[in-house]
């Protein structure tokens, strides 16, 4: 009897084991694109910082990553157990927050002057020359910065893993939660730490001597002229996919819209398309939407700006 019950207990437990493992996986495909562009800004957030500085700094953030997380968990759970009706609504919000984000990166160099690029240019050069006092608060602030742009994303992150397992029980919910939380975490944080010290990687390489290494010099070389590459495609694939996630949140969060862009998607399989070319369809459709809920954010906010700046202008 003890070891029919204990062979059940085992069950259960694997079967939830799996259960969660699946959630896990549909709500990482889910926040794949907050996290291309996570990676990407969180690279970036380490400019300016003294080589040797970059991999604790890179610490510090991560670490700041996690508290964040410890608080939008537990607060995620609570909006589940006590205000679900509040899910698809939130879910709304960040959709539109990544299409808005996304737009206003596409439009940064219209929204800011020449003057405000140059300064930030002219900041990041200064760093180099610095006071050891100065490098300590230079670094202190790209810490805060870069954890408080991390809070914005990881609450998306949670948001969305959390309409993907707001029907599931309690138990799967922190599991799936937690899950995402700590794995995101140190996967994105992981290779932040890989890319800011690629370039380093590469002047090692080049720097070995002898006919043996002629190889590695090479590779070093090749390395070095990739990295800027590969920091400038982490931030274009970053914006497309926001489009692409946001998108199809707002899509799926309006039953009207929803219809439409998947009667688009069967008229297409309809013509003789096969499933790729209907599935393409409906995820171009996604991102045009994505494009045009955030530029009609972007519009709304500036206009409030220029009104709100000339009232106050007046007063």
């Amino acid at each position: 009897m003890a070891a029919s019950s204990l062979l059940a207990l085992i069950d259960d437990i694997a079967t939830l084991l799996d259960d969660v493992a699946v959630m896990t996986k549909v709500a990482a495909t889910k926040t794949a694109g907050v996290l291309g562009d996570d990676l990407a800004l969180n690279a970036e957030q380490v400019s300016g910082v003294a080589a040797e500085r970059e991999l604790p700094v890179v610490w510090a953030v991560a670490k700041g990553s996690m508290l964040n997380k410890v608080i939008l968990v537990p607060a995620a759970l609570a909006i589940s157990a006590f205000i679900p009706w509040a899910v698809i609504p939130l879910l709304m919000l960040g959709g539109l927050f990544l299409c808005f984000e996304g737009v206003e990166k596409l439009a940064h160099k219209y929204l800011h002057s020449k003057e405000e690029v140059e300064k930030n240019h002219a900041e990041l050069l200064k760093a180099v020359s610095r006071s050891a006092e100065e490098l300590s608060a230079f670094e202190k602030d790209k810490i805060k910065g870069a954890i408080r742009t991390d809070f914005v994303l990881s609450a998306e992150i949670i948001v969305i893993t959390l309409g993907t397992v707001a029907a599931a029980p309690f138990i799967k919910q922190v599991a799936v939660l937690s899950t995402i939380a700590v794995a995101m975490t140190i996967g994105v944080y992981g290779l932040v730490a890989g890319i800011v010290k690629l370039d380093d990687f590469g002047v090692y390489l080049n720097s070995l001597k002898g006919k043996a290494h002629a190889g590695s010099r090479q590779f070093g070389k090749w390395i070095l002229l990739a990295a800027p590459y590969l920091m400038k495609t982490l931030s274009v694939v970053g914006t497309a996919a926001m489009f692409m996630v946001g998108g199809s949140i707002i899509v799926h969060g309006i039953a009207a819209l929803h219809h439409v862009v998947q009667h688009g998607g069967e008229h297409v399989a309809a013509l003789g398309a096969g499933w790729f070319i209907s599935g393409a369809v409906v995820l171009l459709l996604e991102t045009v939407i994505g494009v045009l809920a955030g530029a009609a954010v972007l519009l709304v906010i500036s206009g409030g700006k220029r009104v709100f700046g000339k009232k106050a202008a007046h007063s």
